[in-house]
């Protein structure tokens, strides 16, 4: 418990003087950077027209890396990160895409970050990587700074969250979360208790798999009134928090299978949760499966021929759509209960790892070999 808070506490104020300004050199690549100028750039070729199915259209990319997140600064403007140093804009939300890199960084260096997580909100920009890295902008990505990360941080980081004058979230792999106000100079620690600590001292309660523990959590989602969704590494237990709690809640699966991923309906924690396990099956609980330790879980009809499902997301709160392995897109016109195939990805190669909705007409999903599909409807 105390290691937990103390490293919060001690990570570096990290001067502004300090800090490595990461400008992105536009000229390298040809590209001009920003919404206004949308007008005067080419368009790439668009989305490819093979496709017999138009509910979702692959668009082209110049990259075949794995793609690992997306997000938006205004319906227009947009970046895509992914493996390699994938680090992708739009400025015509989301039909074309250009590439931009780092003035300081080398193209061998880039190349050997991951970028797996980026977040916007009102011109403030996040994106965190592998090897270890967090990249803040306060001009919509015009220029970058690298923020320093303390060497006691617990984890990696795994996930973060814009939310606008200099207001950040940063979850970790270790089930840290920290937050911020001051643009990253300063953390403080939200959870006070590390998941190891919790385990242990609820051990007792019956928690199935808790023994197994391997110290580190995985799928970690955030939902609109800041309640966070974790998934044990092994998959054999879920767990949850609110904001103003010391510790996460564990919380037993439900059932014989591990999980895959996890999600809250809607992005609100009070609509309930979806959960994927192995063998491409899903689940749907209600709020309590926030709060409850024995939560009920029923049982989604779909048929996904073995496939693992690996994402979901809602459209409104009657559509849903689901995507996974093998290229495989489903979609629930019943609030989730039940999905149908969905064949806009069927002749793709390739897995599809995230789909993500940003309104009712703009969404897509992101996965391997450079595969990027937008929705059409």
């Amino acid at each position: 418990m105390n290691s937990l808070v103390i490293a919060l506490a001690l990570a570096p104020a990290a001067p502004t003087s300090r800090r490595a300004s990461v400008a992105l050199d536009a000229d390298r690549r040809g590209f001009i950077s920003g919404a206004a100028a949308a007008a005067a750039l080419p368009l790439l070729p668009q989305e490819a027209s093979a496709l017999s199915v138009k509910t979702w259209t692959q668009v082209s990319l110049p990259v075949s890396t794995t793609l690992f997140d997306i997000a938006f600064d205004t319906p227009e403007h947009g970046y895509l990160v992914g493996a390699k140093g994938t680090f992708l804009e739009t400025v015509d939300a989301g039909k074309s895409w250009k590439p931009r890199v780092f003035a300081n960084l080398d193209e061998e260096e880039e190349v050997g970050y991951r970028f797996e997580k980026v977040s916007f909100k009102d011109g403030e920009g996040w994106v965190i990587g592998k090897p270890s890295v967090l990249l803040h902008t306060t001009d919509a990505g015009k220029s970058w700074e690298r923020i320093p990360l303390s060497p006691k941080l617990p984890g990696e980081p795994a996930g973060v969250t814009a939310l606008g004058k200099s207001r950040a979230e940063m979850t970790t792999t270790t089930g840290a979360i920290y937050s911020t106000t001051n643009a990253g100079r300063n953390w403080k620690a939200e959870v006070k208790e590390t998941i190891d600590a919790t385990l242990n001292r609820v051990s007792s309660s019956g928690v199935s798999g808790a023994s197994y523990y391997s110290g580190s959590v995985g799928g970690v989602k955030r939902a609109e009134d800041g309640s966070y969704l974790a998934v044990s590494s092994r998959g054999n237990f879920y767990l949850t928090w609110r904001p103003g709690d010391d510790f996460w809640v564990p919380h037993n699966r439900g059932t014989p299978r591990r999980i895959t991923s996890m999600g809250y309906v809607g992005n609100d924690a009070n609509k309930g949760v979806w959960m994927t396990l192995n063998g491409g099956q899903m689940s749907l609980a209600g709020s309590g499966a926030t709060v409850d330790a024995e939560p009920a879980f029923d049982t989604v009809k779909i048929d996904s021929g073995g496939y693992g499902i690996l994402d979901c997301d809602y459209r409104n709160p009657n559509e849903a759509w689901a995507v996974g392995g093998g290229g495989t897109m489903y979609v629930s016109k019943d609030a989730g209960k039940s999905f149908k195939f969905d064949g806009s990805a069927d002749k793709i190669p390739g897995n599809l790892y995230t789909i993500k909705f940003f309104s009712e007409n703009t969404g897509f999903a992101l996965g391997s070999d450079g595969v990027l599909m937008r929705y059409q409807g």
